[in-house]
């Protein structure tokens, strides 16, 4: 089984992160912690001007947080720093001066949806499903709710918040703002994605920098915002509904 990673090159002024999980792309802390830092180092290399995040494997783009790391919580502190991993990643990606440009291959759960959410300019092929289904465990999709809200609005959220069951299709997403453009395969994805990255590339760095700041204008307070709201989900992991339905899965 190939262990899991995040890995960072730069080619050509573009920066891709990748990050790896063997099962479905599913985040423990390590790698969250790694993501988050990969991010935060391409926003800070002055030979970096464009970022593409993308996951290895060419299914689940992400699976979201790991239920293995989630089922052995047993307080609210742990709990707290493990739902702060999305939040950091989140963060690192708001307050990079880069753009980011998302790669989405697969369907993508929970956290993944955020991650995408979080990305500046947004790619998927028909496959790339979403679904947040913190609710069936007996917590929600605080943390990454935020970054959702931003780009697909209150109404679709909650949607999909509410109806944890159910995957919503791609172009579904596109429609609501998540995805710019969705493709029909990985391949005419990706030849896309390097296309427009090298494009990017040839506008104006100080430009891109001033318009990424306006794009996320009044999120300043999400340093606070989603350490609260991983309290909330650090406490809510620990009820007993929580904790019955999490058994199932061990």
């Amino acid at each position: 089984m190939t262990e899991a990673y995040v890995k960072q090159n730069v080619n050509e002024n573009i920066a891709t992160i990748e990050f790896f999980h063997p099962e479905q792309n599913s985040l423990p802390g390590t790698i969250l912690a790694q993501l988050a830092q990969a991010i935060t180092d391409a926003g800070n290399n002055p030979d970096v001007q464009v970022i593409i995040l993308k996951s290895g494997g060419d299914r689940t783009f992400c699976a979201g947080a790991s239920f293995k790391e989630l089922i052995t919580i047993n307080d609210a502190a742990t709990g707290k720093v493990f739902f702060s991993g999305f939040a950091n990643v989140i963060n690192a990606m708001r307050k990079c001066p880069k753009f980011i440009i998302g790669r989405i291959q697969g369907k993508t759960v929970g956290g993944g949806v955020g991650i995408a959410a979080a990305t500046d300019y947004c790619m998927a092929t028909k496959f790339a499903a979403i679904k947040l289904s913190e609710l069936n465990v007996g917590i929600g999709p605080f943390v990454v709710s935020p970054a959702i809200e931003r780009k697909m609005g209150v109404s679709a959220t909650s949607q999909i918040a509410i109806d944890a069951n159910n995957f919503y299709e791609a172009e579904w997403a596109r429609s609501k703002g998540l995805f710019a453009e969705v493709f029909e395969s990985i391949e005419e994805m990706d030849t896309k994605i390097e296309a427009f990255a090298k494009h990017l590339c040839t506008y104006n760095p100080e430009a891109m920098r001033e318009m990424k700041q306006i794009f996320w204008k009044g999120t300043g307070d999400w340093d606070n915002l989603l350490a609260e709201r991983a309290a909330i989900s650090g406490r809510l992991v620990l009820s007993d509904f929580t904790k019955k339905t999490l058994e199932k899965f061990k």
